[in-house]
């Protein structure tokens, strides 16, 4: 018997499954070398079952192959579960001979690339799905789509490929399509059960909504925050495609919505984009009248935020669209509806398979007009600018690694920027005193000037107060960069061209790390960003002894603020020879500087070796998640130590947390959720024996909300408007308006200037200011004494952003921020989220501080 070697025995065992595969369809010789339908692949007919990530990415696979030269498989990145994230290239053979000059085209008639356009452009469609992970028949859907594209007798998609190139990506958030469906197949009746009573209709926490950290990636197109959002659009913007289309799902009894959008529109939706969703909506609407399908338009699904799938691409010159189908996770294979009849999983697939087909049937024969109108959107970014500001400068006074962080975003974004190159005066906007202003440039300045390609983008980013048409909007309302940094910087009226560096200096924003010299006293650094925090991490990962400065103080010339590490010889007597290098690596990694010091001595304050300056230890940190706890909110700090700080962090599931020993943590943070059920009484009890031992709490959004009003906590909301009582006219109002009176008492995520007590270690690295995305009328009272209010709004702090008249009266003399001791531990209060979204850097040093340096 002949010997079978290994690589020959794995190549065998890799064929199996297709081998078996093709023995148990009918006509195996002749279907192997040739196209399959989803349902001779799947071995079950679409809408049966929901397919798994992997069988969905194995018939891409084999579509591509017998495509006939048709389709090209493009990998752009993994998940952070490892999974493939891909796009599907889609064109003639002809036209995908010559791909990357279509590319390069199309950045060239954007202005992003050089050079005259060759050949006839086709005009650009890229369909996304699947990005929210329980909506998850869009993933379904794309397999017939895929087919019809590939399919050689399907004339009509072949005719509409001589006009279009097709970017497809059939599972944007993998991650989260496989935590739903591994659930609902492992949950299921063998005979899908449609009552909404069974238990195939009740999602687990967190469902499968958000990527691996809780993200929701239909947010974070802008902000890129999340590995999978920079991967896909690096990729995105090396194409900038004329039409987008993002296909979502709806709650249950919901029909199907297509474009046009809803008001309000944001400003910078050109009116050619709005006049084109209609073009792309009669499309749709033929096919769904032609099938007697309900759907609706003009209603819920707005353009203003500029971070979902619809408006970003939109302000990169795109026609942007949400298609959204009713279902969504709770739906499964078949749901009851309220009005008696059953939903099923193949109802759903039609109508997104028909709308992706519209779609692209649209942009084919509207090729002309997406394809100049596309060059005359940039033409006029570039020469002719919209809105009253013609410049931004970042003022280089602060810190640098927080400058060099948004340096980098806008690099990601492909926004253009230099330097002032030298000292001048100019007239501008100040965004961190929200007044006109006469400013001195310096040399090192950023400018970023809105005569470029991406203007509009730029302008969207920017601007201190979006212009809202109509209040009733989906999302928050207000998130200029310069707020979202924590960068001061101006807006100007004037045209100011970017110089390539500063006075003829290296345009790096961050200064390399000291490397002073013979064996110093102690290493100082400063502490204003997320850099410095990461710094702090790694040393204290590595069992560096670092101390903080309580107060501020002068050294060697040098001016320190509160907050400031110092990282003494003495003390890290352990690390021997390694010392002075491992503190210097670990600076150069996290990209801050630090300053040696030859001496203990404060020309002014304190000196090294003082009283104020206290010693940092090393937090082991407990995080709560599970049932009760927002995912996002739990998200949001479980990827702040994972992927910004680097720090190790102890999840603690809500389920067994009252039988957790609390007294093996020293932090505890608890995300915003509803308390409850988590902590009854008598748990609470126990947690404030905790706390009075020595441990901290950290309580964020509706966390602290839950503990206010608690015995021996501080934190107590104010007292209710009773000043007057409503007139009796008042009560006759309008069933039409309930909507809008509603609002009243919503924040719209608005921008606030929070007053600080810069001298509390809540605030140290802040000035006396900090610029807070509120999302929710804070109404607190301030804390009394025995606590410290660190953080508050007074009368006029509102910045940018829509606020109802009842919940700006809240926020009035409203405590945010504050801490208060219990026992022999702290309490910290975080009414506001600091970590929203991941993208709002400026308040990730807060929450650090909580973390390092509150209590010490």
């Amino acid at each position: 018997m002949p010997t079978i070697k290994v690589p020959a025995l794995i190549r065998a065992l890799l064929l199996l499954p297709w081998l078996l595969l093709a023995a148990a369809l009918p006509g195996k010789a002749q279907t192997a070398a040739r196209l399959l339908t989803p349902a001779q692949f799947l071995g079950y007919p679409l809408g049966s079952r929901f397919t798994a990530h992997a069988q969905v990415l194995s018939y891409v696979q084999q579509v591509v192959q017998h495509s006939g030269g048709r389709m090209r498989l493009q990998p752009y990145g993994t998940t952070y579960e490892g999974r493939p994230l891909e796009v599907v290239q889609i064109g003639t053979p002809e036209n995908l001979a010559r791909l990357d000059d279509i590319r390069r085209n199309n950045l060239r008639l954007a202005g992003l690339e050089s050079g005259a356009v060759q050949g006839q452009q086709p005009a650009i469609v890229w369909l996304s799905y699947n990005i929210h992970g329980n909506e998850a028949v869009s993933s379904e859907a794309v397999l017939a789509v895929l087919h019809d594209l590939a399919d050689p007798a399907n004339t009509a998609a072949q005719q509409w490929l001589q006009h279009v190139v097709v970017l497809v990506d059939p599972c944007v958030n993998p991650d989260g399509r496989e935590r739903y469906v591994q659930w609902y197949n492992r949950s299921r009746n063998q005979q899908p059960n449609a009552s909404l009573y069974a238990w195939e209709h009740h999602e687990p926490w967190p469902g499968g909504r958000y990527n691996h950290y809780f993200f929701d990636l239909n947010r974070d197109w802008a902000w890129q925050t999340q590995q999978e959002s920079q991967q896909r659009v690096a990729l995105y913007n090396q194409w900038l495609p004329q039409v987008h289309a993002d296909f979502h799902e709806m709650s249950l009894d919901d029909p199907y919505y297509f474009s046009p959008a809803a008001k309000p529109f944001h400003e910078d939706i050109t009116p050619w984009q709005r006049s084109f969703q209609n073009v792309i909506g009669d499309y749709n609407r033929r096919v769904f009248d032609q099938n007697n399908w309900l759907y609706f338009t003009r209603e819920t699904y707005d353009l203003f935020y500029p971070s979902y799938g619809d408006t970003y691409p939109s302000f990169n010159g795109a026609i942007g669209m949400t298609y959204e189908q009713g279902g969504s996770g709770r739906a499964g294979i078949r749901a009851a509806k309220a009005d008696g009849d059953t939903l099923t999983l193949a109802q759903r697939i039609a109508h997104h398979h028909a709308a992706s087909l519209a779609t692209i049937q649209a942009a084919s024969e509207r090729r002309a007009e997406l394809v100049a109108e596309f060059q005359k959107y940039y033409t006029a970014a570039r020469t002719k600018p919209r809105g009253q500001y013609k410049t931004y400068v970042l003022s280089s006074s602060g810190d640098p690694g927080q400058l060099r962080a948004f340096t980098t975003y806008l690099d990601r974004q492909q926004i253009r920027y230099g330097y002032a190159g030298r000292q001048q005066r100019v007239r501008a906007f100040s965004y961190g005193t929200g007044t006109t202003e006469n400013v001195q440039l310096q040399p090192q300045d950023v400018v970023v000037s809105m005569y470029q390609p991406k203007s509009t983008l730029v302008k969207v980013l920017f601007e201190p107060r979006p212009a809202l048409e109509d209040s009733l909007t989906y999302d928050i309302t207000a998130w200029a960069l310069p707020y979202a940094y924590g960068v001061q910087s101006y807006a100007l009226w004037s045209r100011l061209d970017p110089q390539p560096s500063a006075s003829g200096n290296s345009a790096r924003a961050t200064p390399e790390v000291g490397k002073e010299t013979g064996k110093p006293y102690a290493y100082v650094s400063r502490w204003n960003s997320v850099q410095d925090l990461r710094f702090l991490s790694q040393l204290l990962q590595q069992r560096v002894k670092v101390r903080v400065a309580q107060r501020a103080f002068e050294a060697e010339g040098q001016k320190y603020q509160p907050g400031t590490l110092i990282i003494t010889r003495t003390g890290n007597e352990s690390l021997g020879p390694r010392f002075d290098q491992l503190v210097q690596a670990q600076a150069d990694s996290a990209g801050v500087r630090v300053q040696a010091v030859g001496s203990g001595f404060s020309t002014s304050g304190a000196d090294l070796g003082s009283g104020y300056v206290r010693p940092v230890s090393r937090p082991n940190v407990a995080v709560v998640a599970g049932e009760g706890v927002a995912p996002t909110a739990f998200g949001e700090v479980w990827h702040f130590f994972e992927q910004q700080l680097g720090y190790p962090v102890t999840v603690l599931g809500t389920d067994y947390l009252r039988t957790v020993p609390l007294q093996k943590f020293d932090v505890l943070i608890l995300p915003d959720g509803d308390y409850t059920d988590i902590y009854p009484e008598k748990s609470l009890d126990a947690l404030k024996a905790w706390v009075r031992g020595g441990g901290k709490l950290i309580a964020l959004e509706g966390a602290a909300g839950f503990l206010a009003n608690k015995k021996d906590f501080l934190l107590k909301t104010k007292a209710p408007d009773t000043t007057k009582a409503k007139n009796s006219y008042q009560l006759l109002r309008r069933y039409a308006d309930a909507e809008r009176q509603q609002i009243g008492d919503r924040v719209q995520g608005s921008v606030y200037r929070v007053q600080l007590d810069n001298s509390h270690p809540l605030a140290f690295g802040y000035g006396s200011t900090y610029f807070a995305l509120v999302r929710d009328p804070l109404n607190y009272r301030f804390l009394p004494e025995g606590g410290w209010n660190v953080g508050v709004l007074k009368r006029d702090n509102y910045a940018a952003g829509f606020v109802g008249r009842g919940a700006r009266r809240k926020l009035t003399d409203t405590f945010v921020l504050g801490t208060q001791e219990m026992g022999r531990g702290q309490v910290v209060y975080m009414a506001d989220n600091p970590l929203f979204r991941g993208f709002w850097q400026g308040g990730k040093l807060l929450f650090g501080n909580a973390l390092f340096l509150v209590g010490q």
